[in-house]
């Protein structure tokens, strides 16, 4: 089987730009909503009381933190000489470049910092977005899949996909 799915949805030029909705930024976006409705019912559960300004505050700040997080760390683990060169193209997300460690550093210490400012119980509150975490993460491997990224050792087995930049031999998608 080839992997052949666009990582675009739609482009379409606006004011003379062309502009694309992605797949993986979509599953960004689906993940943020899913941790805004489910997040606080886990809080309750963990009898932790968060009014709605300080609970989306929290989230904007969980959302700030994977993201630059996210880039940061692309820019400091895969690729700092380039961007030392190239400085402005920090700025240049839609030229993808997001790690998962960069994200999970930005996101505990986002949040560690809220509940530190905020006087909340940050293990309690971390143990409490484990679920929603786990949903993240799995959104984002789709994303990784659908952009055809981080495939697996070669495989023969029937479910075995060759990606275009994986080289020829069929691999096992592990994203």
């Amino acid at each position: 089987m080839v992997h052949n799915i666009n990582p675009e949805i739609v482009s379409f030029v606006l004011f003379g730009m062309e502009f694309s909705v992605r797949w993986y930024g979509l599953l960004y976006v689906i993940s943020f909503i899913i941790a805004y409705f489910l997040y606080k019912p886990f809080l309750k559960k963990k009898d932790i009381e968060i009014d709605r300004d300080k609970y989306e505050s929290l989230l904007f700040y969980i959302m700030i933190g994977v993201i630059l997080g996210g880039r940061l760390g692309y820019i400091l683990f895969y690729n700092l000489r380039f961007y030392m060169t190239c400085p402005l193209s920090i700025f240049a997300v839609w030229e993808g470049g997001m790690s998962f460690h960069g994200g999970a550093i930005g996101v505990f210490l986002a949040g560690w910092l809220f509940t530190r400012r905020h006087k909340l119980p940050f293990y309690r509150m971390a143990d409490a977005a484990v679920p929603i975490v786990a949903i993240g993460l799995g959104l984002g491997r789709l994303g990784n899949f659908i952009n055809g990224e981080l495939w697996g050792n070669v495989t023969t087995l029937p479910w075995g996909i060759v990606f275009p930049d994986g080289g020829a031999l069929p691999r096992h998608p592990t994203q």
